[in-house]
Protein backbone atom coordinates (compact mmCIF):
# COMPACT_ATOMS: atom_id res chain seq x y z
CA UNK A 1 0.00 0.00 0.00
CA UNK A 2 2.86 2.06 0.63
CA UNK A 3 3.87 1.84 -2.80
CA UNK A 4 0.10 2.75 -4.08
CA UNK A 5 0.59 5.95 -2.07
CA UNK A 6 4.26 6.75 -3.47
CA UNK A 7 2.73 6.41 -6.81
CA UNK A 8 0.22 9.46 -6.86
CA UNK A 9 2.72 11.61 -5.80
CA UNK A 10 4.36 13.42 -8.68
CA UNK A 11 7.58 13.85 -8.53
CA UNK A 12 9.19 17.53 -9.36
CA UNK A 13 11.75 17.36 -11.59
CA UNK A 14 13.16 21.22 -10.92
CA UNK A 15 13.99 21.52 -14.81
CA UNK A 16 17.34 23.62 -15.37
CA UNK A 17 19.59 24.74 -17.98
CA UNK A 18 23.71 24.08 -18.24
CA UNK A 19 25.48 26.19 -20.80
CA UNK A 20 23.93 27.57 -24.11
CA UNK A 21 22.43 23.87 -24.84
CA UNK A 22 18.42 24.65 -25.83
CA UNK A 23 17.15 21.17 -23.92
CA UNK A 24 16.00 21.11 -20.20
CA UNK A 25 17.49 18.70 -18.27
CA UNK A 26 16.15 17.45 -14.35
CA UNK A 27 17.29 19.32 -11.37
CA UNK A 28 18.47 20.27 -9.09
CA UNK A 29 21.16 22.26 -10.63
CA UNK A 30 25.08 20.60 -10.32
CA UNK A 31 28.21 23.09 -10.48
CA UNK A 32 30.15 22.83 -13.31
CA UNK A 33 33.17 24.24 -12.06
CA UNK A 34 34.61 21.36 -10.84
CA UNK A 35 35.53 17.82 -12.18
CA UNK A 36 32.54 15.81 -13.37
CA UNK A 37 31.12 13.18 -15.39
CA UNK A 38 28.83 13.75 -18.24
CA UNK A 39 25.54 11.19 -18.17
CA UNK A 40 23.82 11.48 -21.65
CA UNK A 41 20.54 9.89 -22.48
CA UNK A 42 17.01 9.54 -22.97
CA UNK A 43 13.90 8.53 -20.82
CA UNK A 44 15.42 6.10 -18.91
CA UNK A 45 18.54 8.38 -18.07
CA UNK A 46 16.39 11.28 -17.17
CA UNK A 47 15.20 9.16 -14.42
CA UNK A 48 11.09 9.43 -15.98
CA UNK A 49 9.44 8.64 -12.12
CA UNK A 50 12.64 8.05 -10.50
CA UNK A 51 13.27 9.61 -7.33
CA UNK A 52 17.17 8.66 -7.92
CA UNK A 53 18.27 7.75 -11.41
CA UNK A 54 21.09 5.95 -12.16
CA UNK A 55 23.09 9.61 -12.33
CA UNK A 56 22.63 10.22 -8.80
CA UNK A 57 23.42 6.69 -7.70
CA UNK A 58 26.61 6.70 -9.57
CA UNK A 59 27.32 9.84 -7.66
CA UNK A 60 27.09 8.21 -4.53
CA UNK A 61 29.12 5.42 -5.25
CA UNK A 62 31.81 7.83 -7.67
CA UNK A 63 32.74 10.55 -5.58
CA UNK A 64 32.55 12.60 -8.21
CA UNK A 65 29.52 14.82 -9.72
CA UNK A 66 27.63 13.04 -12.32
CA UNK A 67 25.01 15.39 -14.62
CA UNK A 68 22.00 13.94 -15.60
CA UNK A 69 21.94 15.25 -19.19
CA UNK A 70 18.81 13.23 -19.96
CA UNK A 71 16.08 14.17 -22.37
CA UNK A 72 12.78 12.42 -22.80
CA UNK A 73 12.70 9.89 -25.80
CA UNK A 74 16.41 12.07 -27.41
CA UNK A 75 17.83 10.43 -30.38
CA UNK A 76 20.99 10.85 -31.44
CA UNK A 77 19.80 13.94 -33.25
CA UNK A 78 18.85 15.83 -29.85
CA UNK A 79 22.72 15.60 -28.68
CA UNK A 80 24.30 15.96 -32.25
CA UNK A 81 22.83 19.19 -32.72
CA UNK A 82 23.26 20.93 -29.38
CA UNK A 83 26.38 22.54 -29.33
CA UNK A 84 25.75 23.51 -26.30
CA UNK A 85 25.34 20.11 -24.72
CA UNK A 86 28.55 19.04 -27.15
CA UNK A 87 30.91 21.65 -25.03
CA UNK A 88 29.39 20.46 -21.76
CA UNK A 89 30.60 16.81 -22.85
CA UNK A 90 33.62 18.05 -23.71
CA UNK A 91 34.72 19.53 -20.46
CA UNK A 92 33.83 16.54 -18.36
CA UNK A 93 36.04 13.99 -17.32
CA UNK A 94 34.46 11.08 -19.08
CA UNK A 95 31.03 10.69 -20.66
CA UNK A 96 28.29 8.02 -20.29
CA UNK A 97 25.98 7.79 -23.59
CA UNK A 98 23.23 5.81 -23.52
CA UNK A 99 21.98 3.72 -26.60
CA UNK A 100 19.44 5.73 -27.97
CA UNK A 101 17.14 3.64 -30.60
CA UNK A 102 17.67 4.20 -34.09
CA UNK A 103 14.28 5.23 -35.36
CA UNK A 104 14.30 8.46 -33.80
CA UNK A 105 16.44 10.85 -36.18
CA UNK A 106 16.22 12.59 -39.38
CA UNK A 107 17.52 10.14 -42.10
CA UNK A 108 16.97 10.06 -45.65
CA UNK A 109 13.29 8.79 -45.53
CA UNK A 110 11.90 11.05 -42.93
CA UNK A 111 12.42 14.31 -40.68
CA UNK A 112 11.68 14.56 -37.21
CA UNK A 113 11.85 17.21 -34.58
CA UNK A 114 15.47 18.69 -34.13
CA UNK A 115 15.01 18.04 -29.96
CA UNK A 116 12.06 16.07 -29.61
CA UNK A 117 13.50 12.91 -31.84
CA UNK A 118 10.27 11.13 -31.46
CA UNK A 119 7.93 13.55 -32.83
CA UNK A 120 7.06 12.65 -36.88
CA UNK A 121 7.92 16.10 -38.93
CA UNK A 122 7.95 14.62 -42.87
CA UNK A 123 8.03 11.85 -45.22
CA UNK A 124 10.26 12.45 -48.13
CA UNK A 125 10.22 11.82 -51.52
CA UNK A 126 12.10 8.45 -51.06
CA UNK A 127 9.47 7.68 -48.14
CA UNK A 128 6.62 7.88 -50.41
CA UNK A 129 7.99 6.49 -53.34
CA UNK A 130 8.39 3.66 -51.21
CA UNK A 131 4.89 3.43 -49.27
CA UNK A 132 2.82 5.28 -52.17
CA UNK A 133 -0.35 4.30 -50.47
CA UNK A 134 0.36 6.26 -47.44
CA UNK A 135 -1.41 9.40 -46.12
CA UNK A 136 2.09 10.33 -43.77
CA UNK A 137 -0.32 13.26 -42.06
CA UNK A 138 -2.09 10.24 -39.89
CA UNK A 139 1.33 10.00 -38.32
CA UNK A 140 2.34 12.08 -35.10
CA UNK A 141 5.18 10.01 -33.60
CA UNK A 142 8.18 7.49 -35.30
CA UNK A 143 6.89 4.52 -33.24
CA UNK A 144 2.92 4.50 -34.58
CA UNK A 145 4.32 4.97 -37.83
CA UNK A 146 7.15 2.35 -37.82
CA UNK A 147 4.27 -0.48 -36.19
CA UNK A 148 1.66 0.78 -39.01
CA UNK A 149 4.40 0.46 -42.10
CA UNK A 150 5.54 -2.72 -40.84
CA UNK A 151 2.25 -4.23 -40.57
CA UNK A 152 1.64 -3.16 -44.24
CA UNK A 153 4.49 -4.32 -46.17
CA UNK A 154 7.28 -5.86 -44.00
CA UNK A 155 9.04 -6.82 -47.17
CA UNK A 156 9.23 -3.01 -48.28
CA UNK A 157 9.80 -2.37 -44.38
CA UNK A 158 13.29 -4.30 -43.86
CA UNK A 159 14.52 -1.35 -46.81
CA UNK A 160 13.33 1.52 -44.80
CA UNK A 161 14.77 -0.06 -41.34
CA UNK A 162 18.27 -0.76 -42.91
CA UNK A 163 18.32 2.57 -44.05
CA UNK A 164 18.00 4.06 -40.12
CA UNK A 165 20.50 1.86 -38.71
CA UNK A 166 23.15 2.95 -41.50
CA UNK A 167 22.21 6.53 -40.75
CA UNK A 168 22.11 5.50 -37.38
CA UNK A 169 25.86 4.21 -37.31
CA UNK A 170 26.75 7.30 -39.02
CA UNK A 171 25.45 9.70 -36.58
CA UNK A 172 26.50 8.12 -33.86
CA UNK A 173 30.33 7.98 -35.21
CA UNK A 174 29.95 11.58 -35.59
CA UNK A 175 29.15 12.34 -32.10
CA UNK A 176 31.60 10.18 -30.24
CA UNK A 177 33.97 11.85 -32.30
CA UNK A 178 32.62 15.39 -31.57
CA UNK A 179 32.78 14.79 -27.86
CA UNK A 180 36.69 14.04 -27.65
CA UNK A 181 36.36 12.84 -24.32
CA UNK A 182 36.48 8.97 -23.19
CA UNK A 183 32.87 7.84 -23.60
CA UNK A 184 31.10 4.76 -22.00
CA UNK A 185 28.16 3.46 -24.15
CA UNK A 186 25.52 1.98 -21.57
CA UNK A 187 23.03 -0.79 -23.12
CA UNK A 188 20.12 0.16 -20.57
CA UNK A 189 17.50 -2.32 -22.15
CA UNK A 190 14.93 -5.25 -21.21
CA UNK A 191 16.98 -7.46 -23.64
CA UNK A 192 20.37 -7.92 -25.14
CA UNK A 193 21.80 -6.94 -28.64
CA UNK A 194 20.36 -8.94 -31.27
CA UNK A 195 19.99 -9.00 -34.82
CA UNK A 196 17.72 -5.81 -34.77
CA UNK A 197 14.97 -6.49 -37.13
CA UNK A 198 12.34 -8.32 -35.18
CA UNK A 199 8.87 -7.29 -35.29
CA UNK A 200 9.36 -6.63 -31.57
CA UNK A 201 12.44 -4.15 -32.38
CA UNK A 202 10.27 -1.33 -32.56
CA UNK A 203 8.02 -1.69 -29.45
CA UNK A 204 11.35 -2.32 -27.41
CA UNK A 205 14.03 0.10 -27.12
CA UNK A 206 16.97 0.72 -27.87
CA UNK A 207 14.62 -0.02 -31.01
CA UNK A 208 16.91 -1.11 -34.13
CA UNK A 209 19.87 -1.49 -32.56
CA UNK A 210 21.60 -4.29 -33.33
CA UNK A 211 24.72 -6.19 -32.38
CA UNK A 212 26.42 -5.59 -35.05
CA UNK A 213 26.21 -1.75 -35.08
CA UNK A 214 27.04 -1.40 -31.24
CA UNK A 215 30.29 -3.05 -32.55
CA UNK A 216 30.40 -0.67 -34.95
CA UNK A 217 30.40 2.62 -32.82
CA UNK A 218 32.09 0.94 -30.10
CA UNK A 219 35.79 1.16 -31.85
CA UNK A 220 35.08 5.35 -30.87
CA UNK A 221 34.49 4.90 -27.54
CA UNK A 222 36.56 4.08 -24.39
CA UNK A 223 34.45 1.13 -23.18
CA UNK A 224 30.84 -0.28 -23.59
CA UNK A 225 28.31 -1.50 -21.10
CA UNK A 226 25.69 -3.92 -21.05
CA UNK A 227 22.81 -3.94 -18.50
CA UNK A 228 20.11 -6.23 -18.98
CA UNK A 229 17.36 -5.26 -16.71
CA UNK A 230 16.85 -8.43 -14.24
CA UNK A 231 13.62 -10.27 -13.73
CA UNK A 232 13.71 -9.28 -10.44
CA UNK A 233 13.59 -5.76 -11.37
CA UNK A 234 11.07 -6.03 -14.59
CA UNK A 235 8.54 -7.94 -11.81
CA UNK A 236 8.61 -4.73 -9.67
CA UNK A 237 6.80 -3.16 -11.84
CA UNK A 238 6.02 0.21 -11.19
CA UNK A 239 6.73 -0.21 -7.34
CA UNK A 240 8.84 2.60 -5.66
CA UNK A 241 7.79 5.08 -8.80
CA UNK A 242 5.81 8.16 -8.42
CA UNK A 243 3.26 9.08 -10.97
CA UNK A 244 0.04 10.84 -11.19
CA UNK A 245 -2.43 8.14 -11.61
CA UNK A 246 -3.15 8.54 -15.39
CA UNK A 247 0.48 7.99 -16.24
CA UNK A 248 0.49 4.64 -14.43
CA UNK A 249 0.45 2.89 -17.73
CA UNK A 250 3.40 4.56 -19.20
CA UNK A 251 5.38 3.85 -15.84
CA UNK A 252 5.27 0.66 -16.36
CA UNK A 253 7.01 0.81 -19.06
CA UNK A 254 10.08 1.95 -17.49
CA UNK A 255 12.71 0.92 -15.35
CA UNK A 256 11.87 1.29 -11.66
CA UNK A 257 14.44 1.90 -8.59
CA UNK A 258 16.11 -1.58 -8.98
CA UNK A 259 16.97 -1.37 -12.11
CA UNK A 260 18.85 1.57 -12.04
CA UNK A 261 20.94 0.32 -8.94
CA UNK A 262 22.32 -2.60 -11.48
CA UNK A 263 23.05 0.07 -13.82
CA UNK A 264 24.70 2.26 -11.53
CA UNK A 265 26.72 -0.71 -10.01
CA UNK A 266 27.72 -1.91 -13.57
CA UNK A 267 28.67 1.59 -14.58
CA UNK A 268 30.86 1.79 -11.39
CA UNK A 269 33.82 -0.10 -12.10
CA UNK A 270 34.63 1.02 -15.88
CA UNK A 271 33.70 4.27 -15.02
CA UNK A 272 36.54 3.51 -12.05
CA UNK A 273 39.05 2.36 -14.62
CA UNK A 274 38.38 4.99 -17.50
CA UNK A 275 38.65 7.91 -15.55
CA UNK A 276 42.25 6.59 -13.87
CA UNK A 277 43.91 5.76 -17.29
Amino acid sequence: MAFERMGRQPLDYMPVRYGTSKLLFRGPQQVLSTEYVACLGGTETYGKFIDRPYPDLLERQLGMACVNFGWANAGVDAFLKDDGLIDLARNAEAVVLQIPCAMNLTNPFYRVHPRRNDRFLQATDRMRRLYPEMDFTEFNFTRHMMARLNQIAPERFSVLREGLQDTWVERMEQLLERIERPVVLLWFASHKPGRGDGPADIANDPAFVSRAMLNKIAKHAARLVEVVISRAAREQGTRGMRFAPMEETVAAELPGPLAHSQVSKALLPTLTEVLTE
